[in-house]
């Protein structure tokens, strides 16, 4: 009779015992089941109805509160990115100023019920003069910090022809289709600072600072110096507009009184 080595019997058992079968190999273990997927990553997968959904069925009130809060995060996460729509200096020629200028500084923000349209700043540029790098430098820096403002480039001349080199750099500013205000020869007095020029685009309306919460301390402290810092930034602004030429005149012919509303011919 044959004998199979292989199967597990008593007879095969009694030969190993006696040496006369080798001993059997061990069985390999059997691979553990994949973990189980955690909270987060199962919510991860699932949208905000979906969410919605899920947080009305269940019954558990912590777990109920948790997918709540994972909701409503995700929402402002969706906010925030459908806001952040540029984050790049954008080169532009002359023959798109208006439309990547003047209309799209018409557009409104997505969930905007204000209607206060898009900060663009537009940045009048020429390569070789070390104010205009730096400040090139800084307009990238500016781009990617507020990317809920339209950041363009354009060599100066290219945009307005027979520009002069002392008025560049140059900044001209819209909102709402409007142009908000102008910036010439920034840095020519001095080299200035980037949050020097944040400041400046914070307070001509080219950028929205993000709404900060305050505590009920701070709030008491904001209402006694608001009036004070309002009055601080005023002069700040009105000593600021005399170094650079902030002006919403014409560019060309800054003097005449009967301007056009059109700051300069495109």
């Amino acid at each position: 009779m044959a004998v199979n080595p292989d199967e597990d019997t008593e007879f095969n058992e009694a030969l190993r015992k006696h040496g006369i079968l080798p001993p059997r190999e061990p069985t390999p273990p059997s691979p553990s089941p994949p973990p189980s997927p955690t909270l987060n990553a199962v919510l991860d997968d699932l949208t905000p109805e979906e969410l919605r959904e899920l947080g009305e069925d269940i019954k558990d009130d912590d777990a109920e509160r948790y997918i709540t809060q994972y909701r409503d995060q995700l929402l402002a996460q969706q906010r925030l990115e459908a806001r952040a729509r540029f984050g790049t200096v954008i080169p532009i020629a002359r023959d798109d100023y208006t439309r990547e200028v003047t209309e799209a500084s018409d557009q409104n923000e997505p969930d905007d019920d204000k209607g206060r349209g898009t900060g663009v700043v537009c940045f009048l540029y020429k390569d070789g003069i070390p104010r205009s790098d730096r400040t090139f430098t800084h307009v990238r820096t500016l781009a990617a910090r507020h990317p809920r403002t339209k950041f363009v480039s354009i060599v100066g001349d290219k945009c307005i022809p027979n520009l002069p080199d002392s008025r560049v750099p140059m900044f001209i500013v819209y909102r709402k289709g409007e142009i908000v205000t102008q910036i010439t020869a920034w840095g020519a007095d001095r080299e200035r600072r980037v949050e020097e020029l944040e400041s400046l685009f914070i307070m001509s309306g080219a950028i929205i600072p993000p709404e900060k919460k305050l505590s009920k301390r701070s709030e008491d402290d904001e209402d006694e110096e608001s009036e004070e810092e309002s009055n601080d930034r005023s002069s700040q602004m009105r000593s600021k507009s005399t170094w650079t030429n902030h002006s919403t005149k014409n560019v060309r012919n800054a003097s005449t009184k009967d301007d056009s509303d059109s700051d300069f011919d495109l």
